[in-house]
């Protein structure tokens, strides 16, 4: 395996693929112009949207397969390490990318709203997959963005550009809120999945030996990023991942708190809370009770 590259600035990208600086923030390739494109694994210090003209065909995604035969963008955030190490490199290269450094969005309204975009955080295999149409919206951001930076810089030149890219970061929001609309079948077998390794987990010793299980942990087994899983759950559901696990222990703690041999406390340690004031406090949150106010109640959900 080669050695990372890191590349903290836009112009040591510029200089490593050869083109020109015309901004020290930001920077847009056409990578048709260039002959050739060398393959490496590369740790970028600046924001990357990276427009892959292909031919997707059939994309693997869960247990099925997704057809779709347009482009494609991956998103990189500042410290992620992205690329290929297999020491080839493309000929004739086809595709775009946006870099911009986060100095950038000093004082901007995108530089306070960037955490929004959590897609930045998404697996490269959880790319956006655009139509024809789609493609062409963002290829057209692309565009004025580079016109804007072929024009000699100036006090303009810093919110006009910020702009755009908050443009074309709100398209790709809509984009991939109608990718989780399109995918809803494959969505929902990821739901399926998602409860039976909660009650599997729940019907093991993990709890006790673990503790409760995480958005991330619950993401690692279903093979997806820990955002890419919240959103899908938060827009499948209403609810974030985190809230779903909560409702997903909170349904055991009553299945559990009917054992009239077993206290809180006990319910509390075997369903993997540290301590069993915490399980009161979130069954008060999401019941509107205490366990024991509950028990007395009869088990009715009045309260809430």
């Amino acid at each position: 395996m080669g050695a990372i590259v890191k590349l903290n600035t836009i112009h040591e990208y510029n200089m490593a693929v050869g083109v020109e600086t015309l901004h020290p923030l930001v920077t847009v390739v056409d990578f048709s112009t260039l002959k050739s494109l060398k393959h490496g694994r590369k740790n970028f210090g600046f924001y990357c949207i990276f427009l892959k003209q292909l031919k997707c065909g059939e994309l693997a995604y869960g247990r099925s397969t997704y057809d779709y035969q347009e482009g494609t963008l991956v998103f990189v955030a500042p410290g992620q390490v992205a690329g290929v190490d297999d020491d080839k490199e493309t000929l004739n290269p086809q595709g775009w990318a946006l870099l911009f450094h986060p100095d950038l969005l000093r004082g901007t309204s995108l530089g306070r709203k960037m955490k929004d975009y959590s897609f930045f955080s998404y697996e490269a295999n959880e790319a956006l997959h655009m139509s024809e149409r789609e493609r062409q919206i963002i290829l057209n951001c692309y565009l004025e963005i580079q016109e804007e930076l072929e024009r000699a810089i100036d006090k303009h030149s810093k919110s006009i550009i910020a702009s755009t890219i908050e443009l074309l970061l709100n398209h790709c929001q809509r984009f991939y809120d109608r990718q989780f609309i399109t995918r809803e079948s494959l969505n929902k077998d990821i739901l399926v999945r998602f409860e039976n390794l909660l009650s599997d987990y729940f019907e093991s010793d993990q709890p006790q030996t673990v503790g409760l299980p995480s958005v991330q942990y619950a993401a690692d087994k279903l093979h997806l990023s820990a955002n890419y899983f919240g959103d899908l759950i938060k827009k499948e559901t209403g609810k974030s991942a985190q809230e779903s696990i909560q409702l997903f222990v909170i349904e055991k703690a009553k299945e559990r708190l009917y054992d009239e041999n077993k206290t809180v406390s006990e319910v509390a340690y075997e369903l993997g809370f540290k301590y069993p004031h915490h399980l009161s406090r979130l069954f008060k949150k999401v019941v509107g009770v205490s366990p024991n106010e509950y028990l007395l109640a009869g088990g009715e959900s009045c309260f809430i």
